[in-house]
């Protein structure tokens, strides 16, 4: 995609996590890989306010923490271009603030595998970390071990954190993610929920490889595959 579209697509997604009741104000941020260079929401602009000129230009290398744009990156730009430089299967990034998977994480209570989506995410866990201040490097670190293995985590006292290969995929996942905390928010409001052992989970993990959320050209691709081989097997 070209740098306009992306811009486009990020201004997209911020409203629809207030559209999906899964951030409000000026809380969360977003960020998309652009070649050799990220692109981030910028600090305290309302969404319904932020246009794609407004979105920070940051290089992955070079000067940390150097970045291009009228307005400066958010202050969790530490989190965004540290898991990009360290994750090269990682192309977006979502944080917010979300009602349910925030109250798990002022409660430090990690997500279980009470449900086989939970697979979505790389394993029988969502981890939640130890709180640190907001715009940290210790909060980035935390955040960078909590996510190995895994595309979510819990951040304490703070938030989610969601990645993806694509902006769709990891908006694909903030739903899913929010989805998890609150069903197991409920579930043990009312008794002890079932936990999926690790052996099902790894199962289902492998499964999601070929299933669950596929950028549209992978879907297209796929299905000519399908129908190559039904025309092959007809002759």
């Amino acid at each position: 995609m070209k740098e306009k579209d992306l811009r486009e697509s990020l201004v997209t997604r911020c409203r629809d996590l207030e559209k999906f009741g899964l951030n409000q104000g000026t809380a969360g941020n977003l960020s998309i890989r652009l070649g050799d260079t990220m692109l981030i929401t910028p600090s305290a602009v309302p969404y319904d306010q932020l246009t794609p000129e407004m979105i920070a230009s940051m290089p992955l290398d070079g000067e940390y923490g150097s970045w291009t744009g009228p307005l400066p990156p958010s202050s969790e730009w530490r989190i965004h271009l540290d898991i990009l430089k360290g994750r090269p299967d990682v192309g977006a990034l979502i944080h917010t603030h979300s009602l349910y998977a925030t109250t798990l994480s002022m409660l430090r209570k990690p997500i279980p595998a009470a449900h086989y989506m939970i697979a979505a995410f790389g394993g029988p866990t969502i981890r939640c970390t130890d709180y640190a201040p907001f715009g940290t490097k210790e909060l980035s670190d935390f955040a960078l071990a909590g996510l190995e293995g895994r595309m979510g985590v819990l951040l304490g006292s703070h938030g989610m954190v969601v990645l993806g290969a694509t902006l769709d995929e990891a908006m694909w996942r903030a739903v899913e993610l929010e989805t998890l905390a609150k069903m197991f928010y409920l579930a043990a409001s009312i008794g002890k929920p079932a936990i999926l052992d690790d052996e099902e989970i790894a199962r289902i993990v492998e499964r999601f490889k070929t299933y669950g959320y596929k950028p549209p050209k992978e879907r297209e691709t796929k299905a000519e595959k399908k129908r190559a081989s039904k025309k092959a097997q007809a002759v």
